[in-house]
């Protein structure tokens, strides 16, 4: 919480199964397409919150299962865990207030009595979380009952029904939204409220989200009739709120666009990029513009970007050099030649590129220090690289674009490539 210092120009909130991550797309291009987004527009000021019901240890399975990027904030555990960064440094206060009016012991003593609930895997069951699985025709009468033992034994809990089988019990000061209008009450009393926030969900424990004050809100298009129940009941006047057309990360890029949030193009929807021209240009739009255009080259998809091959070339600093992460040097101009010859070396492989945590600091009046992490997937293998990069603006603006001059990588730890011989820039 420290490090956010400034209010966010945007503030988006996204539960990640069936919403920012789609299950059913092997590629990946919808999440694909909101990180290049993501990291070109908004990174630099604004902030991205994962809200998942996952526990820390299957948020962390996801990541490692998919290209998803580094939030700044991830509550985690149907709102019963907040954390920070990269690191994820817990928020002591929220345990605090959780804390009260809860008893675990008691919680678990008597959801014993109930055989229709049958015990979710132990990596799901959290300090402030217990949860179960239990059938759909069940689901409401089990969900009575047990409020009423509970409140007997006095307790203030939440049951949660979402995905048509989960159950979780919650202090009755959990939950998404109650995570999140903490969240929103900590940035007003530091001064920094979010311009704007849009909260992204699909199943019904995403409801309590759209039930935040001034915030605007994204059903997904897959969203499930247990939320699009609880709209038609709750929200169905609201015009802050939407049911996109398109799914999942899709359907978020759309609502940013829809309510005139930011820009809704990612670059991964650019066609040619010598011809791109954008009212707002960074250098952090144009790291991922490269390597968007290198992940193309490399698939054979590129159309006419010999001729954006070229302008790099041609603006190139002759005395520019590449560290790679096996210490070796080689000058741009000769990683630009190497990179030629490598044109469809990765047709019909599942070869993918994406960057994260993009942070461009001004070192001169037309130069940026951009440090970033960039990952590639080949196949199975999964490498990423913590990059640090000099970038000169061509001209006497933004607008006329830029040229890289040094770049320097070393692995991530974990994550390193067994053989380095084809990694370039």
């Amino acid at each position: 919480m420290d490090q956010i210092t400034m209010a966010a120009r945007l503030m988006i909130v996204s539960d990640l199964d069936h919403t920012m991550v789609d299950h059913h797309d092997p590629e990946n291009m919808s999440l694909l397409r909101f990180n290049a987004l993501w990291e070109s527009n908004y990174r630099h000021d604004s902030l991205l919150v994962f809200s998942t019901g996952r526990s820390p240890i299957l948020y962390k399975q996801l990541r490692k299962e998919k290209p998803m990027l580094t939030p700044d904030i991830t509550i985690m555990s149907v709102g019963t865990e907040i954390t920070y960064g990269n690191s994820m440094l817990p928020d002591d206060g929220w345990v605090e207030i959780l804390s009260q009016k809860w008893d675990r012991n008691i919680v678990t003593e008597e959801t014993n009595k109930f055989p229709e609930l049958t015990l979710q895997a132990e990596t799901e069951q959290r300090p402030h979380k217990v949860s179960f699985y239990v059938d759909k025709t069940k689901a409401q009468v089990v969900m009575k009952e047990l409020s009423d033992c509970l409140a007997k034994r006095g307790l203030d809990v939440k049951i949660i029904y979402s995905g048509g089988m989960d159950l979780d019990i919650l202090p009755q000061g959990a939950g998404k939204g109650q995570a999140l209008a903490y969240l929103l009450k900590k940035f007003k009393t530091e001064g920094i409220p979010p311009v704007n926030t849009l909260v992204c969900g699909d199943s019904g424990n995403d409801a309590e989200l759209f039930s935040i004050p001034d915030v605007y809100g994204v059903m997904v298009s897959n969203a499930q009739e247990e939320l699009l129940q609880w709209h038609a009941e709750n929200a169905k006047g609201n015009p802050n709120i939407i049911h996109a057309k398109e799914r999942c990360a899709a359907g978020i890029i759309e609502a940013i666009g829809h309510f005139n949030l930011g820009s809704n193009s990612s670059p991964r929807d650019v066609a040619n990029f010598v011809e791109c021209k954008l009212d707002h240009v960074n250098p952090g739009f144009e790291v991922v513009k490269f390597y968007v255009f290198y992940e193309r080259w490399r698939r054979g998809e590129a159309d006419n970007c010999e001729l954006y091959l070229a302008s790099m070339e041609a603006s190139c600093d002759p005395s520019a050099i590449v560290v790679f992460p096996s210490a070796v040097e080689k000058t741009l101009l000769e990683c630009i030649h190497t990179l030629k010859g490598c044109y469809g070396d990765q047709k019909g492989k599942q070869f993918r590129v994406w960057v994260d945590r993009v942070l461009s600091t001004p070192i001169g009046s037309s130069t940026w220090l951009v440090k970033f992490d960039k990952w590639e997937l080949c196949g199975d293998e999964r490498c990423c690289c913590v990059t640090t990069a000099k970038i000169n603006a061509k001209g006497s603006g933004a607008l006329d674009g830029y040229a890289w001059a040094n770049m320097q990588q070393k692995w991530l730890e974990g994550y390193e490539k067994k053989d380095d011989s084809t990694w370039l820039f």
